[in-house]
Formats: structure tokens, C-alpha cells, sequence
């Protein structure tokens, strides 16, 4: 389980000087393709990789912003059976969607703190606090206010909802 929360980057060589002195590295830069799928309940995802390399992700949360409680599962996909699973995929369930943007990953303490450049849409952050299977929701959501304040991200950048489908709503 994870707390999140999704902001609007307003000025994105402070908020990387910012996540750079935070987590005292110069972070990992990735470039994702995510490929969307139709979903019974909550959102379907195959991450691909430069590599080759994919993860299919399920994940739930509600749509709204501000820290928001999060559950997933992931499992790895070998480049060799990246394009037969998005097939059947597409077939089975139904496309979605393709989002591609460059990520920017930094690790606070439990947090993964994305700095993200997405195409067509613009810049953004994401905290995901992992919970320890003894930590409470609250405690995960004191943990991202505690990080947006040294973030400096205003609450009225918070965002609901993923960049799916913020990309098709423009």
C-alpha cells in the first residue's frame, strides 16, 4: 500500500534542485511508455521500458487530490513477451490509452518522489509513501504533507485522477 498524492510542476529546475538535496542523489532518469487497458475496477497498465523490459501494473485509488491511499500489484515482463501480452491485452480487455514521459526517480527514506515530463501534458510530481505493514494511512499522509512542505508544493497544485486521463480530457 502506498500514500500518494499528483501535482503540477510549476517550475521544474527548483522542484529537481529541491529533490536533489533532499535525497542526497542526483536521482535515476527513466523513460516510460505506459500502455492503458480497459479495467473492471481501478486502472491497468503495461509500464515498458528502454530496455525492453515491462511491468504489468493494476492499481486502485480514489480520484482525489491531496494524499490518497493506494493499492497495487506489479509483475515483471521479460522483453520477449512484451508485445504478445499487450496483444492479448488489446484483444481481451481493450486499449486505453499510451502515456510517455520521462521520469525523473529520486528515494526519500520509505518515498519514491517522481518528477515526471509528460508528453503532451507538462510537468509533474508524484510522491508514493510504501507503508511498512505496520504504519497507518495517517502516518503515510504525514509523511507526503512533511515532503510537500520542503517541496514547496502548494495545495493548489494537487491533482486528482492519472495522466490517462488528464491527457484525455485536453
Amino acid at each position: 500500500m502506498n500514500v500518494e498524492i499528483k501535482a503540477k510542476v510549476r517550475n521544474l529546475a527548483k522542484l529537481l534542485d529541491k529533490a536533489k538535496l533532499i535525497s542526497g542523489s542526483e536521482g535515476k532518469v527513466l523513460s516510460q511508455i505506459d500502455q492503458f487497458y480497459d479495467a473492471v475496477q481501478g486502472r491497468l497498465k503495461l509500464r515498458k521500458f528502454e530496455g525492453g523490459d515491462a511491468e504489468l501494473i493494476y492499481y486502485d485509488r480514489p480520484d482525489d487530490e491531496g494524499p490518497k491511499l493506494s493499492s497495487y500489484e506489479k509483475c515483471t515482463i521479460h522483453a520477449s513477451e512484451v508485445d504478445t501480452l499487450d496483444r492479448i491485452l488489446k484483444f481481451s480487455v481493450g486499449g486505453k490509452g499510451i502515456v510517455k514521459k520521462v521520469r525523473h526517480l529520486f528515494m526519500v527514506g520509505q518515498t519514491r518522489l517522481h518528477v515526471d515530463i509528460v508528453e503532451n501534458l507538462g510537468n509533474f510530481m508524484e510522491l508514493e509513501v510504501v507503508l511498512k505493514p505496520e504504519q497507518t494511512f495517517e502516518e503515510g499522509q504525514s509523511i507526503a504533507n512533511g515532503l510537500m512542505e520542503k517541496l514547496e508544493i502548494d495545495k493548489d497544485d494537487l491533482l486528482a485522477g492519472a495522466y490517462r486521463d488528464m491527457l484525455q480530457a485536453t
